[in-house]
């Protein structure tokens, strides 16, 4: 029995020890290819940070520094549509960074497509404002922080032998609770968007909108590259697709990138 533990024991260290030199091995590619990109991006040789760049997602990795790096070599390429696509990929992961906003409002006006669309009312304005403070993740964690702050207070109220104690643990978990519920409907609209809502950026430079998903069917208008989209439906290869002004019509697939 004890020869038993004793070999289980040196099989999962050994797999730990495998699994952990596979991860460090991994990080260091990615770092590896990271850096590789940014000097040639440097070097102004922006068709090979692009590949770089793109390995390291096909790795599986993303963060916004490799989409908000990625939108600027592909600018530099003079590849409107696929910048605005990855700024706006930066922006999903961090809606409040000043360098991608701006980024992206500088390649939005190389767009061709100005769709007049009603202006929002000033609340409605404000509500998208707030909800795009933090990302997802960013809302998750404030959750989980409220959440434990009033674990804690409730268990402080309970061990503290101070009147004083126990007032401010009470407080303190009155508050945590407030601010976990508003962060938890923030929480669940963010994920019920991120859900249900897919936006795209059309990454051709010109693109024919059909009436129906068959090539053969009627044009609905056009659209040109970097224009932002929302997902409404898929059949086989099209996408059945909602402009701003609420115009519809079917696009194939590989004419767009969703965000």
């Amino acid at each position: 029995m004890h020869k038993l533990i004793s070999k289980i024991i040196f099989i999962s260290s050994l797999v730990i020890m495998i699994l952990s030199a596979s991860n460090l091995s991994f990080a260091s590619e990615q770092e590896d290819l990271m850096k590789q990109g940014n000097q040639f991006y440097q070097d102004k040789q922006y068709e090979k940070a692009i590949d770089d760049y793109q390995k390291v997602i096909n790795l599986g990795f993303e963060s916004t520094s490799l989409y908000y790096n990625l939108g600027n070599a592909y600018y530099r390429d003079g590849k409107i549509g696929l910048a605005i696509l990855y700024y706006e990929k930066a922006l999903r992961l961090s809606p409040g960074d000043d360098d991608v906003i701006h980024n992206l409002t500088i390649a939005n006006t190389k767009t061709v497509d100005k769709i007049d669309t009603l202006p929002k009312f000033f609340l409605f304005q404000w509500w998208e404002s707030l909800l795009a403070i933090f990302s997802l993740k960013g809302w998750t964690n404030l959750v989980y922080l409220f959440y434990l702050l009033l674990l804690s207070s409730i268990g402080f109220y309970f061990f503290a032998k101070k009147l004083n104690y126990q007032r401010y643990s009470f407080f303190t978990g009155l508050i945590s609770a407030i601010f976990l519920i508003v962060t938890s409907i923030f929480l669940i609209i963010n994920l019920n968007r991120e859900l249900n809502v897919k936006n795209a950026i059309v990454i051709q430079p010109t693109a024919t909108v059909k009436l129906s998903p068959d090539p053969s069917s009627n044009d609905a208008f056009i659209v040109h590259e970097g224009l932002k989209v929302t997902e409404l439906d898929k059949v086989e290869s099209w996408i059945k697709i909602r402009l701003q002004d609420g115009k519809e019509g079917w696009i194939q697939q590989n004419e767009i990138g969703t965000i």
